[in-house]
This record gives structure tokens, C-alpha cells and sequence, in this order.
């Protein structure tokens, strides 16, 4: 599990034992629930890498490490730290998640085992739109589906098993632990976040669950986005009613706390704005027992907003503020969060943390911030996959933030009227999704692994 580290050792690996990353030490023969049959075709070579290089950032390469080519996978032989038995990583309000060997190739990958989909409609709609999500994403910061398994006959159909990369731990745990945290790492991991959700909300998707638990990461500081079962496509209806039961409390924007019937992308900036907060003081920015709590908690910071700002507010909400004594902001208390926070990091962490969402910042704007300057340099001098090296020096992709090629559709949706007619497109989905590419995988029942993951 722990990949060798580049970029200047921003994770030394050293540092990181199996308590921080969950990396079991064992070197047992894997035994994993999943069979496949011999490979009928090979693996298809990535697409053309740009062939022309631009500046970055204003800045040339810095001096900085050469990456590690990337290779492809299948052509290695697995190290004694990829053979691990298979086991549970995690699990989820709507499923859990393995460890697994992918048969394939002797590689691990995640296994994300979707029960109950076909309770109700609901049900149904949200893990249809979490997997056509998991398939369409092509972004190196979010989280996609590498594969999905085999789906039996319709009438035993009732769980879905989705493969994807695995990750080694996740913000919150590398957060809570005694790895020290550098500017470096924390201008890396928040440029990171900021251009995966500018390729989600460029494709018209609000996670509405941005919190360091869903942001996986590697040793090598890799981050990618992950868990989509709050996501949606963007209500351009102002008129049209949202759902308030999202996001953790303590990342949770104003708007949705104060009974907002709408809201857009802003809630996502607000997230990340309480995240970058708490990387820079390895505590929870507002950490309150209720919803009205977590409010007080921001007028402290942020002040009294003024009545423009409650617009949107529901009449007991927008009451509550206003029978309250007035608040003046307190922003200068940022600078206390650490020595990390210097003039710059608290800029942009107050253009995130606006009350009035119409005010806050998107995301795409605060890329274009100069205190990320830095993490982009180094995010594309080693560590990411558009841009590569030549014995002459780095070539540069074109588009260091590039958007989504077209916007997420959900006009399925329209006409998914009963559960059973879901259960029928995602069984057709996940068929046509299989076509043409490698051998499909399926559950080996008689596997101990599988018996394990069952229970």
C-alpha cells in the first residue's frame, strides 16, 4: 500500500505506518470473493499525452522531482504489500466497502457493495444516479468507477458491487494523526479539492457531502473526491424545492442551516473553506451539538449578516438571528489557527467562508487565487497525469483545471416511475456498461472472503 513518495516527500513514507493509512503488514495469500474467466483481450493503452508546454503559474519546473512514469498495472507483478487478504475499509450509510483482488491482473481495488436498491423509488433513483455518476466522472481528483460486476439474472437482482481505485486513508484520519502537516501539503491537498469540484460543478453536480472523510488520499498526497450518495444535479429552478438533509453539520453552509429552499454550488465552497480551516488548525473550524449551535458558531466568526444575506432564510431562522444581540466579525481569529495561516491563506479562506453564498467565492475562482499558486506548481510538476517529462525538460498539459466535456444528464429520471422499471434500466446499464471492454468479474460465492464480507 504505501506507493513510494514524490514530490520532495510531502508524505514521507517512513512516516506513515499502517495506524495512519490502515496498511496491514501481513503478507498472506489473498483470497479473494471475486472469479473471473481468462482474459479474452488485453488492456487498452491510455489516451495521447499534450505535446506542448505552457507555463505554470507564472513559475518554470522549480527544480522539482522528476514523477515516476506511470505504468500500467496489469504488466507488474504485485508487491508482498498489494497481497494482503482482502478485508473491510469502510463502511457507509448506504453500503460498505472491501479491500478485494481484482483476479484480473493480482491488483487491489475497492469494492463498494450497494444493498437494498430496490426498497423503494427513491432508493432506487439515488444509488442509479450514485453509479451512472461513478461511470461518467473522468477527472484525476474525483473518484470514478473502474468497473462494475456482473449483475445475475433480473429476478435475483438486488445488490449492486462497484470496483474502484484504491485509496490509501482519507483527510480526516490523516487530519486527527501526529503527521505533521506543512504548507506544502496543505496548498497541495486544497488545490487538489478545488479542481475536482470545479469538474463536478462544471458538470452541474453538487456533492452536498464535501467533508475530509470523502476526500481519499495517497502516501504520494494524491486526492480524490469520493462518495456521491447525497450528490445531485444543480436545480436551475429557484422555485423548485431542495432537500435540507444534506451535508455533515459542521461543514454545512449557512443557507442550508437557515432552511434555504434552493441553493447551488456555493454549499460545496463553503465545505471546503470549514476543510481548509481545519487543515491549517487540525481541529474542527465549527464544531457544534446542534444546528442552531453550528449557526451561532458562525455568526461569531462571520458577524450579524445583514437581512440581504437571509434572503432565503425561513422566517424562524432569520427570527432567531435577529432577536440575538449583533454581532461584529472576528475574522482576525483565523490568524490563530496555526503559523500556516499567513495573510494569504486567510484571504482566500474568508472569500470561502461568506455568509451570503451569492458573495462566496466559486470554486473556480478561488483556483485562480495566488495562494495556490504553489500547490498547482507542484501538483503538476510530479504529480499528476496530464502533464509529463522529456529529457528536455516538463511538458505541460494545456488546461491545468480543465471542466467537464459536457454536462452530467439526468433526464432518465424522468421516466423512472416504478421500481421495478429501475430495476430493469440499471440491470441494462450495467450490461451495456460492460460491453466491449475487459472480461466481466463476478462474486465467487464459495470464496471464505466472501462469506466474511457477507456477514
Amino acid at each position: 500500500f504505501l506507493y513510494p513518495a514524490v514530490c520532495g516527500n510531502l508524505f514521507p513514507g517512513s512516516e506513515l505506518g499502517h495506524k495512519y493509512f490502515c496498511v496491514n503488514t501481513s503478507t498472506g495469500t489473498p483470497s479473494t470473493g471475486l472469479s473471473a474467466t481468462p482474459c479474452l483481450t488485453g488492456p487498452t493503452a491510455p489516451a495521447g499525452t499534450p505535446r506542448h508546454p505552457t507555463s505554470l503559474g507564472g513559475s518554470t519546473g522549480g527544480g522539482a522531482a522528476v514523477p515516476q512514469p506511470y505504468s500500467n498495472p496489469a504488466s507488474e507483478v504485485p508487491s508482498p504489500a498489494e497481497m494482503e487478504p482482502d478485508r473491510p475499509i469502510g463502511y457507509g450509510a448506504f453500503g460498505v466497502v472491501w479491500s478485494v483482488t481484482d483476479p484480473r491482473d493480482g491488483r487491489k481495488v475497492a469494492l463498494k457493495k450497494m444493498p437494498n436498491v430496490f426498497q423503494n423509488l427513491v432508493s432506487c433513483k439515488r444509488v442509479f444516479r450514485e453509479l451512472r455518476m461513478l461511470c461518467f466522472f473522468k477527472h484525476d481528483n474525483v473518484l470514478s468507477a473502474l468497473d462494475i460486476l456482473q449483475p445475475p439474472q433480473i429476478d435475483c437482482f438486488e445488490e449492486i458491487y462497484v470496483i474502484t481505485e484504491l485509496m490509501q486513508s482519507d483527510l480526516h484520519k490523516v487530519i486527527v494523526s501526529p503527521q505533521p502537516l506543512t504548507t506544502d501539503h496543505i496548498k497541495v491537498f486544497l488545490y487538489q479539492i478545488l479542481r475536482g469540484l470545479k469538474y463536478l460543478h462544471s458538470a452541474g453536480i453538487l456533492h452536498r457531502d464535501i467533508k475530509p472523510g470523502n476526500l481519499l488520499v495517497n502516501s504520494n498526497c494524491l486526492l480524490k473526491i469520493c462518495d456521491f450518495g447525497l450528490a445531485r444535479v444543480e436545480e436551475p429552478d429557484p422555485s423548485r424545492h431542495m432537500t435540507q438533509e444534506v451535508v455533515t453539520q459542521y461543514y454545512r453552509a449557512p443557507e442550508v442551516l437557515m432552511g434555504s429552499r434552493h441553493y447551488g454550488s456555493a454549499i460545496d465552497v463553503w465545505s471546503v473553506g470549514c476543510i481548509f480551516a481545519e487543515l491549517l488548525g487540525r481541529r474542527i473550524l465549527f464544531q457544534a451539538q446542534s444546528p442552531i449551535q453550528q449557526l451561532d458558531l458562525i455568526t461569531d466568526l462571520l458577524g450579524t449578516p445583514p437581512l440581504s444575506a437571509m434572503a432565503s432564510a425561513c422566517e424562524g431562522a432569520r427570527a432567531h438571528i435577529l432577536r440575538g444581540p449583533h454581532k461584529p466579525p472576528s475574522l482576525s481569529v483565523l490568524y490563530m489557527l496555526s503559523d500556516a495561516a499567513t495573510h494569504e491563506a486567510v484571504h482566500l479562506l474568508c472569500r470561502m467562508l461568506v455568509f451570503d453564498p451569492a458573495k462566496r467565492i466559486s470554486g473556480s475562482d478561488a483556483l485562480s487565487h495566488p495562494y495556490l499558486d504553489e500547490g498547482r506548481l507542484r501538483y503538476h510538476t510530479c504529480m499528476c497525469q496530464c502533464c509529463y517529462s522529456v529529457p528536455s525538460g516538463r511538458v505541460y498539459t494545456r488546461d491545468f483545471e480543465p471542466p467537464a466535456e459536457r454536462p452530467f444528464s439526468h433526464s432518465y429520471e424522468n421516466s423512472l416511475l416504478s421500481v421495478w422499471q429501475g430495476k430493469e434500466l440499471i440491470h441494462r446499464f450495467i450490461t451495456e456498461h460492460q460491453q466491449g471492454k475487459r472480461v466481466p468479474l463476478c462474486i465467487n460465492p464459495q470464496s471464505a472472503a466472501f462469506k466474511t464480507f457477507i456477514r
